[in-house]
């Protein structure tokens, strides 16, 4: 057994008339995520971090946007789909920053990590979720997107 990590970005354009879903939580929000699947930007930031973890790619090879399969796809289940695809592997941690200016993320963060540990088999203590702002700068300041960063340490065997 040994150990790997890695990390995770993505953004994702805000747009009326979309639902806000970030790590399977539903925000209430005046607008949501511009995407083809659900665009859940913070469940996709972890998704590729356990995919670099394991060596397996990243989300675009496994679940590509062209494809109509994932066309309005619930990120969570795709979260499942990815712990498969990582194989026999075990989730130390994930530790992930969602980046946006509006809206407050705080009453939502124990949520948002029971269900990404509920996906990756893990005790929720594992899986740290914070938010921030960027203080009014650039893309997410202005609210034309929110973005996310996550880093995953799994244990497991791995190929050489």
């Amino acid at each position: 057994m040994s150990i790997r990590v890695g990390n995770g970005f993505d953004v994702h354009r805000l747009v009326p008339g979309r639902d806000l879903i970030l790590c399977g939580t539903p925000v209430p929000s005046e607008v949501g995520l511009l995407g083809h699947s659900d665009a859940d930007v913070a469940t996709h930031a972890i998704m590729d971090a356990i995919l670099g973890a394991a060596g397996k790619g990243d989300i675009g090879k496994h679940f590509p946007d062209t494809d109509d399969a994932y066309k309005g796809a619930n990120s969570i289940g795709l979260l499942v789909k990815t712990m498969e695809i990582a194989g026999d592997v075990t989730v130390v941690n994930i530790d992930a920053t969602i980046v946006a200016q509006r809206p407050k993320l705080a009453p939502y963060i124990e949520d948002m990590r029971r269900n990404i540990a509920d996906a990756v088999r893990v005790p929720v203590g594992r899986v740290n979720i914070k938010a921030t702002t960027t203080e009014g700068l650039g893309f997410t300041g202005r609210g034309e997107g929110i973005a996310c960063i996550a880093t995953c340490m799994i244990e497991g065997r791995f190929e050489e």
